[in-house]
């Protein structure tokens, strides 16, 4: 660490010593208010946007010093479209309006966000998106549907992208808007899955209002937009700061370690492997989190979600051969909504079954391989015949 690099380091030490010293541990929302305010929320950000302008690197110290005295952390299980999503979106594109409006509250988890993207005729296609969103006066009306929308019943807010623009090629005809949920014109429709709980939803837009003011970039760059939120998704999903044994194979090596009676050597043999594979994902995230220090994320977090997706599947498959008979119990079918996802606090019969959405959520794996050949290995990429076509003449 250089001399520099020191003195951030101590200065910022300072500083969350004092906003613990005068701030309340006790009341969540206040003292979240409060490291927002004095720009150690994000501290990349710029000042007065959460930030103090600084390397992203020091946002590590930040939080393990904030831990260590006990004051309460954003809140990521219910809010992480917000803050794994629409925060650094915001950030990257907003206007310095839309950044003092909608940061604070979304590090403070007064705006919880969904995410208003897939359609059932545009989801791997993105592109393809039929909703669409006319301009009318200093505004916009949308109309159109979404689907697989996670915590759409909770949210305050969403990120939206629409069609303005059909007469021209898919790509290049889409806007992006930030959404407000209370608009009597948003419906919200649970969709029950293999767990028996909903997460999901679809989303009706029927007439919806939203002023020009929350519309994020350009109209018509929607998708150079979208992109950025979907690689911050993409690493969110795959590459977030972990502890060894955290994820899926932290239950399975705790079952392990417990109850001897379940083991055998050929059990063995497979649990050291997929612990292997486990950790090198997770030092492989590590590494990527410390490249993407300097600027937004690209397409290598693609790279990080899809080994995810295969290891959360894997995992949990051995975990239900692992406890025999005992595994395929499954506690309640009771049709919920929860308020966030808990991947391993329940029993392996929920663990495998949730498991099976991973590698469609995020993006689904089939595409997360285009991304990785095209964008990361510099293969020839597919041929598409629909790219240079308006998306009104598009067979549909």
């Amino acid at each position: 660490m250089t001399t520099d690099e020191q003195a951030i380091a101590r200065d910022l030490s300072g500083r969350v010593a004092t906003l613990v010293d005068q701030n309340d541990l006790s009341d969540p929302a206040g003292f979240l208010g409060a490291r927002f305010d004095a720009g150690l929320a994000w501290v990349h950000f710029p000042p007065g946007r959460g930030g103090l302008g600084l390397p992203q690197s020091f946002q590590a110290q930040v939080d393990a010093e904030l831990a260590a005295a006990g004051a309460p952390g954003p809140a990521k299980g219910r809010n992480g479209i917000g803050l794994g999503m629409a925060a650094p979106t915001i950030a990257a594109f907003g206007t310095e309006e839309q950044q003092q409006k909608y940061l604070r509250p979304i590090f403070t988890s007064e705006h919880i966000y969904c995410q208003l993207f897939s359609e059932p005729g545009a989801g791997s296609d993105l592109a393809a998106v039929a909703t669409r969103a006319v301009r009318e006066g200093d505004g916009w009306t949308v109309n159109g549907q979404k689907v697989w929308t996670s915590g759409a019943q909770n949210a305050q807010m969403a990120i939206l992208v629409a069609r303005t623009d059909p007469t021209v090629s898919k790509h290049a005809g889409l806007t992006y808007f930030l959404c407000d949920m209370s608009d009597p014109g948003i419906d919200v429709r649970p969709l029950r899955q293999i767990t028996g709980e909903a997460e999901f939803n679809e989303v009706f837009l029927t007439d919806v209002h939203i002023p020009d003011t929350d519309r994020l970039g350009d109209e018509g760059q929607g998708w150079r937009v979208a992109t950025a939120t979907l690689n911050n998704e993409r690493v969110a999903i795959g590459g977030s700061a972990a502890a060894r044994e955290s994820g899926l194979i932290g239950p399975v090596a705790q079952a392990w370690r417990e109850q001897p009676e379940l083991r055998d050597p050929a059990m063995h043999d497979e649990l050291l492997r997929l612990w292997v594979e486990a950790e090198v994902a997770r030092l492989t995230g590590e590494r990527l989190r410390q490249q993407l220090e300097a600027g937004q994320p690209g397409p290598e977090g693609s790279g990080l979600k899809l080994a995810f997706a295969r290891l959360a599947q894997t995992i949990s498959g051995f975990d239900i051969e692992l406890h025999g008979e005992a595994g395929l119990r499954y506690d309640d079918w009771t049709m919920r909504r929860p308020d966030k996802v808990d991947f391993t606090g329940r029993e392996p019969g929920y663990r495998y079954l949730r498991a099976k959405g991973n590698s469609i959520e995020g993006g689904t794996s089939e595409i997360l391989r285009n991304v990785i050949a095209e964008r990361v290995l510099g293969l020839p990429p597919e041929h598409r015949v629909d790219k240079d076509i308006a998306w009104k003449d598009l067979p549909r």
